[in-house]
């Protein structure tokens, strides 16, 4: 099993989960001096305008969090943890017309984090993705998903509540479970591409975990429905949190039980096995692109490379 810690994640924050139940103390820690909040707008994080962005963070003075927001509008801030020096907070900003007005905002703009991620920090890309991921739940759950009534928020927008006379169902955080494997047949791995892809993009398979469905059985459909392709030997491997919206993909490998290909369904445009030199070779001419190096997708395709031919994939990237 990889002991990997991928890009865009948040293991370094407390989380403060029984904090959350106590109101008195959030709200003392939303307006207190250590306060920093995570502007998110749509589904963009506020970065500063410049080659190395980094992470735009507000202090309660600079943004105005109002203390009760309106759950018809959205939700104002969303505990997400502590550090050693800060506490901070999500704040949708969706609903404004232009960046916070703070003096040192000058050169700062609201940025997809799919785009900017890779030239980010690590620990800030986390943050900013544990902040998006909030901020998107909040703004698709306004409404219980059982009448359709208005939702209160609670514990710190970790809740929403049903207003409902006679529901009052509680909804919770939710993150999409996601299986994304790095299929081998021999000294071969298997790659494909979907066509929205830019050109000569090639990446390890992935899916989405249906509903009664284990992960193992989910690689096992899943390659089987996009590339015909029978799988044994499922081993877990890591884990990364996703933001785009909000998925978990969950990496494993897996061995084919034969090479032959046939691609299923419309998922893939194209499916091919590499060995490893061809990888290597395909990267070097320009005629081969492989995930980003922020992606577990990368990591998967990096970890069978080896660190040699890892390390030569990212000199020539």
């Amino acid at each position: 099993m990889s002991k990997a810690q991928h890009f865009y994640g948040s293991s370094w924050i407390d989380r403060l989960a029984l904090h959350r139940l106590d109101s008195a103390w959030v709200e003392s820690a939303r307006t207190s001096p250590e306060a920093r909040f995570v502007p998110v707008s749509g589904v963009k994080s506020l970065l500063s305008s410049d080659e190395s962005p980094s992470l735009v963070l507000l202090e309660a003075s600079a943004c105005g969090v109002a203390p009760d927001p309106d759950p018809d509008v959205g939700v104002a801030s969303v505990l997400l943890g502590r550090d050693d020096q800060h506490v901070y907070f999500a704040l949708d900003w969706s609903d404004q017309d232009a960046t916070p007005s703070d003096s040192g905002l000058d050169h700062a703009s609201f940025v997809d984090l799919r785009r900017a991620g890779l030239l980010m920090e690590a620990r800030e890309a986390g943050l900013a993705a544990y902040a998006r991921a909030m901020v998107h739940w909040h703004q698709t759950h306004r409404y219980c998903g059982a009448c359709g009534a208005s939702t209160d928020v609670e514990q710190a927008g970790y809740l929403r509540r049903c207003r409902a006379e006679g529901c009052g169902r509680q909804h919770f955080p939710r993150t999409d479970p996601a299986i994304i494997v790095r299929v081998t047949h021999g000294e071969r791995v298997l790659l494909g591409r979907q066509a929205t892809w830019p050109k000569r993009w090639f990446s390890v398979l992935a899916g989405f975990v249906e509903p009664g469905e284990s992960l193992e059985d989910c690689v096992r459909r899943e390659v089987l429905e996009e590339t015909g392709v029978a799988v044994h030997d499922i081993v877990y491997n890591s884990s990364q949190p996703w933001p785009f919206p909000s998925s978990l993909m969950l990496g494993f490998s897996a061995v084919a039980a034969g090479d032959e290909l046939k691609i299923q369904d419309d998922e893939l445009e194209e499916a091919r096995w590499f060995e490893r030199n061809e990888i290597l070779a395909g990267v070097a001419d320009g005629e081969l692109r492989l995930s980003p190096i922020t992606s577990i997708s990368r990591h998967l395709i990096d970890e069978w490379l080896g660190p040699v031919g890892a390390a030569a994939v990212r000199s020539r990237s």
